[in-house]
């Protein structure tokens, strides 16, 4: 920056604008310390945005169901006993967090210390809040509910500690409003306290492991129903992995919940779901094995394509002979095709392989339905600014195909949007028209 040229930021501006947090945070995770950075607004708002503000939601997410229940969290230990698998997982890579953050800051590695507590945020957030939503929203003060409360109380409260010489002024309010509000023992603020201790006993390196290799199968899996045209709503019969590692039992029921389908099944052929092709890319074939390229696309033409693929996979290359040519092809050098089987929709990189059952029968149809209309009504109710504990009724007219699923699924739709009264035929005053799986219906909803 020159203030000659006019380029100059007015730091004062800035700090304005962005807050000081964010402006901190940006310059400890764009470069290291001792290289040249360039400044502007769009990167620290991205900083701001992914960490700070998942962060940030996280937290609001713990207040507003905690001052629904009056949940104090001095009133409780955890007790290790209860943990759910997802807690234990998450509690190891909260002290592996801490682990990371300790070490990296040690040896001025600043960068690294907060990529350690974005990922860590983002899996908080993004996985472990989104997996435990149910927990929180049963009624009554059940020992599950409070193991979710203590899990995430904690990882909150050690992450605003980790991350205070980062972002000191959100990790104060975050610290004082957790903690300072029911603990009147506690430091004042977030920076009189120790950072936070490792607890190795509870880290589980296996178990983060595992974890991590179900979120790599949820990630294919989620590309696979975007590339099968199949909403996430839309429960599926089955899903065949082909996986990385051997995996814990209790990976298939996170795999099946979050992906919705009844059942995951673990296998080492995935061929009788698809088969492939090879051609040679021209563009990078033809600069090393020009005379040969007539010869190497017949080759290819007769192979047995999943075998071929389970090479490429395992080798990173298809070699063989052409004369007493030797030819080595890699997947840049080849354009391959995928041939699906009817009834199944498959997707795979050089590790992972999965496989859709993307038959629909008429049961799975009526619980997409289900899904569906339970999505819309609770957008409803967001958007009327209802709060989550308000009870509603609920209006349906114009279609008697989605009213008589309706009908027919009172109970379970009542039970997740609080409805306490069904009305056919009927509008109220926020009617709005929804397309439901290609069904024109008009919802309503009014708070009782």
């Amino acid at each position: 920056m020159s203030k000659s040229k006019g380029n100059a930021v007015d730091p004062f501006d800035a700090l304005e604008t962005y807050g000081a947090d964010a402006i901190r945070w940006y310059f400890y995770t764009n470069s290291a310390p001792w290289l040249p950075n360039r400044f502007h607004g769009k990167a620290v708002i991205e900083g701001q945005r992914k960490f700070m503000g998942t962060l940030w939601n996280t937290y609001a997410f713990y207040v507003l169901y905690a001052n629904i229940d009056n949940f104090d969290p001095t009133k409780y230990t955890l007790d290790k006993s209860k943990l759910t698998v997802i807690d234990k997982w998450l509690l190891s890579r909260m002290n592996t967090m801490v682990k990371t953050v300790d070490e990296c800051l040690d040896s001025y590695k600043i960068p690294e210390a907060c990529k350690a507590l974005d990922k860590f945020v983002d899996e908080l957030s993004n996985w472990y809040v989104r997996r435990c939503r149910e927990r929180y929203w049963v009624q009554g003060m059940t020992d599950d509910k409070i193991t979710a409360y203590l899990t995430l109380y904690t990882a909150l409260v050690t992450t605003a500690k980790a991350s205070a010489p980062m972002i000191p002024f959100m990790a104060e309010d975050i610290y004082r409003n957790l903690v300072c509000s029911v603990d009147k023992t506690a430091p004042e603020s977030v920076h009189l306290c120790s950072f936070p201790t490792v607890d190795e006993a509870a880290i589980d390196k296996n178990l983060e492991d595992s974890m991590e290799e179900v979120l790599d199968i949820v990630v294919m899996g989620r590309a696979a129903r975007n590339g099968a045209s199949v909403k996430n709503r839309q429960p599926l019969s089955a899903m065949y992995v082909k996986a990385k590692n051997t995996l814990p039992d209790f990976c298939s029921d996170i795999v099946s919940d979050e992906l919705n389908v009844k059942k995951v099944v673990f296998v080492d052929d995935m061929s009788e779901f698809s088969s492939y092709s090879f051609k040679p890319q021209l563009k990078t074939v033809g600069p090393k094995y020009g005379k040969f390229l007539g010869q190497i696309r017949a080759h290819l033409a007769e192979l047995d394509g999943n075998s071929a693929k389970a090479e490429l996979d395992k080798n990173g290359a298809l070699i063989f002979n052409v004369g007493d040519e030797k030819i080595s092809l890699g997947e840049e050098d080849l354009i391959i095709d995928v041939k699906q089987k009817e009834g199944y929709f498959s997707v795979s990189d050089n590790y992972m392989a999965i496989a859709l059952d993307t038959t629909l029968t008429p049961e799975l149809i009526e619980e997409g339905f289900v899904n569906e209309i339970i999505s819309k009504l609770q957008t409803m109710r967001k958007d009327s600014g209802f709060d989550v504990t308000d009870h509603i009724a609920v209006y349906i007219d114009g279609n008697e195909k989605v009213a008589n699923y309706v009908k027919k699924n009172e109970k379970e739709i009542a039970k997740v949007v609080l409805g306490d009264r069904f009305e056919y035929q009927k509008t109220s005053a926020n009617a709005k028209e929804w397309d439901i799986n290609g069904e024109k219906v008009t919802l309503s909803v009014e708070k009782l």
